[in-house]
């Protein structure tokens, strides 16, 4: 058995107040050219909307560039948030990005919106009625991508019959429950919503359905993680981080500020409280304490793979940090 971790990232392509969104979409292109050269299993990007200061909104479209100039690095949505789309678009879609990348590509599924209320509404009328249908919706997604659907009126080209792996997306039990019950992969969102991390690991590893896909289960949890050359550096690095989410509580949403170690002393009790609830699953430091940490993390968890994501105001330091966090898994898994 193969008990090496593997090492993935998340990119949300989130614009700085010192970029354009065609800077930051061509930051995205060299993050994932550098996450592949240094040997990244794969390279997620996520459905957002109605958010200003978040580039990563068309995921198929960006997913095909990314695939374009990269040669191995799997590519993939974390996720695609399913109730907003018909299913056979989506087999198209990512149809069309596995035909052109084979081997490649990966579809990763959410029940949420990826926005707010309105927006949702104003995406498909029906969101939360489709949102009830997700379950329905995901055996539809397969069926479309089945060699089994060649007979039914109603196929997707690209898409029947092409072996792309779907992921289950959440934050609770209950899409660790879908996910177990399916034979799916399981990635939980640790990087926001990590209240309830371990209890849906358990779950899902607990009742998992072997599939032909998927005979054994297999969990990914997704983390922040920021790393420098000193935790000193790193802390302060990570205060880009904390004023994101203070302005998600505040609803003043902004785009990624310079890191300022004032925005430790502005939170009220409250505010503060909010944010280190999100923030709970982040790894924030040198390579020794990152380290540390995450061999405890993995250890508790038993995850087979770890993907990050790290939003850090310089690029320069992000890629610096995406080295660091390269090697801390190569000495965890020299050790394993």
């Amino acid at each position: 058995m193969n008990n090496k971790i593997k090492l993935s990232i998340l990119d949300l392509a989130i614009v700085a107040d010192n970029t354009t969104v065609n800077q930051t979409l061509n930051q995205t292109t060299t993050l994932a050219q550098f996450c592949e050269k240094l040997g990244f299993e794969r390279f997620w990007m996520a459905e957002h909307h109605n958010m200003e200061h978040i580039a990563s909104s068309a995921t198929s479209v960006m997913l095909s560039y990314v695939g374009s100039k990269t040669e191995k690095i799997r590519v993939g949505s974390g996720g695609v948030m399913l109730p907003n789309h018909s299913p056979l678009v989506i087999a198209e879609q990512f149809g069309t990005l596995e035909s052109l990348f084979p081997g490649r590509v990966d579809l990763g599924l959410g029940r949420a919106p990826g926005t707010d209320g309105e927006t949702a509404m104003a995406i498909r009328s029906d969101f939360y009625a489709q949102s009830q249908q997700f379950p329905r919706n995901v055996s539809l997604l397969q069926q479309y991508l089945s060699a089994d659907n060649s007979s039914s009126k109603v196929r997707a080209f690209p898409g029947e019959g092409l072996s792309i792996p779907i992921w289950i997306l959440g934050s609770s039990t209950e899409s660790a429950a879908l996910a177990a019950a399916y034979g799916l992969p399981y990635a939980f969102a640790g990087h926001f919503a990590p209240k309830m991390m371990y209890d849906a690991f358990k779950f899902y590893t607990e009742n998992y359905r072997p599939s032909p896909e998927n005979p054994e289960p297999y969990t990914m949890a997704c983390v922040n993680a920021i790393a420098a050359e000193t935790t000193e550096e790193a802390e302060f690095l990570s205060t880009s981080l904390y004023q994101n989410f203070l302005n998600i509580i505040r609803n003043t949403r902004q785009p990624m500020q310079a890191p300022d170690l004032e925005v430790l002393y502005g939170m009220n009790d409250i505010e503060r409280f909010h944010v280190e609830q999100m923030l709970n699953c982040s790894f924030i430091g040198d390579a020794q304490k990152i380290t540390e940490e995450l061999k405890g993390f993995i250890n508790k968890t038993q995850v087979n793979e770890i993907m990050i994501t790290s939003q850090i105001y310089d690029f320069d330091k992000r890629l610096q940090s995406t080295e660091i966090m390269q090697k801390v898994m190569q000495n965890i898994n020299n050790d394993r």
